[in-house]
């Protein structure tokens, strides 16, 4: 099991990272929310462990980006606040549990095991199209024994141009599918997005994949990479 824990409490973001070690748990830890942000979407984590009150990015707001951006990994929110409103807020949010501190170490190990269980009950299939291999459960691309870490709406367009590779995928098509139909965002997002996944498959050596079919969309040349 790997866990991200984001705990600003030094003393105790150092104790449970000690004792999640002593249960074989492999445990990242950081201080506030901007680097847990930073942070999760690198190692295939199993469960974010995210404290309410963190400097930079609270534990609210992150799941609130997070599950904004279809984040799929299990949340688990620590917190000093323990009235019904509370709970409700941060499970509305997207967090898929809650433990009130001051609590248990056994408390704590069991909900870890109890979401790790859940998220196990369906198989994330990678993708996988002539030798480019795109990763569910870390986010990332490979080819030729190389590979590299997606935001998660670069991994939301090569998936798209991935599972239709050969076939032109029009702006209106992507745009939708990636931001939603009632996002607010510009065809210059797209752009951007487009120009940032390039680069980084130009740096594993996949810089062809990608085509431009002015005037309509991109499409996956797998065959020409």
């Amino acid at each position: 099991m790997k866990i991200l824990l984001a705990e600003d409490d030094k003393n105790l973001g150092r104790l449970l990272q000690n004792l999640l070690k002593k249960e074989n748990i492999k445990t990242d830890w950081v201080e506030d929310g901007e680097a847990a942000y930073e942070q999760c979407y690198r190692d295939g984590y199993d469960v974010l462990i995210l404290d309410w009150m963190m400097p930079k990015l609270d534990g609210i707001a992150l799941c609130k980006r997070l599950r904004a951006e279809e984040y799929q990994g299990k949340i688990l929110l620590l917190t000093a606040r323990d009235s019904v409103e509370d709970k409700v807020a941060g499970l509305n949010e997207g967090a898929d549990d809650y433990l009130v501190k001051p609590f248990e170490m056994a408390e704590l190990l069991a909900r870890l095991h109890a979401l790790v269980r859940r998220q196990g009950s369906y198989k994330q299939e990678d993708y996988v199209c002539k030798g480019v291999t795109l990763a569910v459960k870390d986010y990332t691309v490979g080819y030729k024994n190389k590979k590299i870490q997606l935001r998660p709406r670069e991994f939301k367009l090569m998936e798209l141009l991935l599972i239709n590779a050969g076939q032109i995928l029009p702006r209106e098509l992507l745009l939708e599918r990636v931001w939603g139909i009632d996002g607010d965002v510009t065809e210059n997002n797209l752009d951007v997005h487009i120009r940032s996944l390039r680069l980084k498959l130009a740096s594993i050596g996949a810089e062809s994949l990608i085509k431009t079919v002015r005037g309509v969309g991109y499409m996956l040349e797998v065959e020409d990479v």
